[in-house]
């Protein structure tokens, strides 16, 4: 497996030019007797944990899912190394994409083998997939119609294998406050600037009721501003940028609603797909984390949860810390643990009754 990464690696894959990663992963799985199913540059493998011995109920058992993604980001300016040599030193294997996300893909890939080998009261089935850097269309999503009902998805990200019960989403909203063009030397026109400063005010102060108790507050923030177009000329139009990062205790939906109600302004909403995700505290994969003792806690950044329109937990190998840096690195022990973890975790897990 870790040579398995290091050819990973050593192979760019950025987002939406994942193809040559995916082939080589591919290529890994049907030399070891596996037969993924490819849309794009999505593999999934299929297992129904049945033993060896197939019953007529195996195709009734839930369906729990792991996924990981095999896209990166691009190379800071600032690595010291080169970033696709997977280069070995102690514990520590280098190389762009080592911690976020080739960690988790490995260890969840060995975790499928090794479960779908055993009896097990659910079927279960791995995922990797691209384009998750970037929250495309081109990826887990692709697979969801194959998928058919899940139960509970395990999605792989480095989160020191501590357990991620809830998850921030993401909404973008573009709003315009309208005024009247006029000159500035003169006290004529409606300066759209000022036009829009009270619902500035208004995100910047407002606390939305609903509080998460991993996640707290909905976070807006007004990161970016445009109006005029030279010095003596009133601004007819002026333009904001919000950044909205959802608590779970709202859809995207819904705050978008919530906000044009309380905005003067025109709100429009780049997209509303990327919501916040929780799990409930009842659930058997958290009691099963707080019997292991696994810590739980809520994450501020966005993943595949966000996209997955069931239960899903993060957790993984690695540190969320050192994604997205210059000379990244994953250690080997923290793999080998991670895939221990895992296995502790979803052997023998009831999801039967949800």
């Amino acid at each position: 497996m870790t040579e398995l990464l290091r050819q990973l690696i050593a192979t760019p894959s950025f987002p939406r030019e994942e193809k040559a990663a995916c082939d080589l992963l591919e290529q890994w799985m049907q030399a070891h007797g596996l037969q993924p199913l490819r849309k794009g540059n999505n593999l999934m493998l299929q297992a129904d944990c049945n033993g060896g011995e197939p019953t007529d109920g195996d195709r009734r058992k839930p369906l729990l899912l792991l996924n990981a993604h095999i896209d990166t980001v691009r190379p800071a300016a600032s690595y010291t190394r080169d970033p696709f040599s997977p280069d070995i030193e102690g514990d520590r294997l280098y190389g762009l994409g080592s911690n976020d996300d080739g960690g988790s893909l490995i260890a969840l890939l060995k975790v499928y083998c090794h479960l779908a080998a055993t009896r097990q009261p659910y079927r279960l089935c791995f995922t990797a997939t691209a384009e998750e850097e970037v929250s495309g269309r081109g990826g887990v999503e692709m697979l969801l119609p194959d998928l058919g009902a899940v139960s509970l998805g395990i999605i792989g990200e480095p989160t020191r294998m501590q357990m991620a019960v809830a998850e921030k989403g993401l909404m973008v909203l573009d709003c315009t406050a309208h005024g009247k063009s006029g000159h500035a030397a003169r006290n004529e026109g409606v300066n759209a600037l000022y036009e829009a400063l009270p619902d500035i005010e208004r995100l910047r102060t407002w606390r939305f009721p609903k509080v998460s108790p991993y996640l707290g507050e909905v976070k807006t923030s007004v990161t970016m501003i445009q109006a005029g177009t030279q010095h003596n000329v009133v601004p007819d139009s002026c333009t904001f940028v919000a950044d909205v990062r959802s608590n779970g205790m709202y859809t995207n939906a819904e705050l978008l609603d919530l906000i044009r109600g309380e905005l003067r302004c025109d709100v429009t909403a780049r997209s509303t797909r990327l919501n916040a995700s929780h799990i409930e505290e009842n659930h058997p994969a958290v009691m099963r984390a707080r019997e292991l003792g696994i810590p739980l806690f809520g994450s501020p950044t966005t993943s595949n949860q966000s996209v997955l329109p069931f239960p899903t937990v993060k957790i993984g190998p690695g540190d969320s810390a050192r994604s997205h840096t210059a000379d990244e690195y994953i250690c080997l022990s923290e793999i080998a643990a991670g895939i221990d973890t895992y296995i502790r975790l979803l052997d023998g897990l009831n999801i039967q009754t949800l």
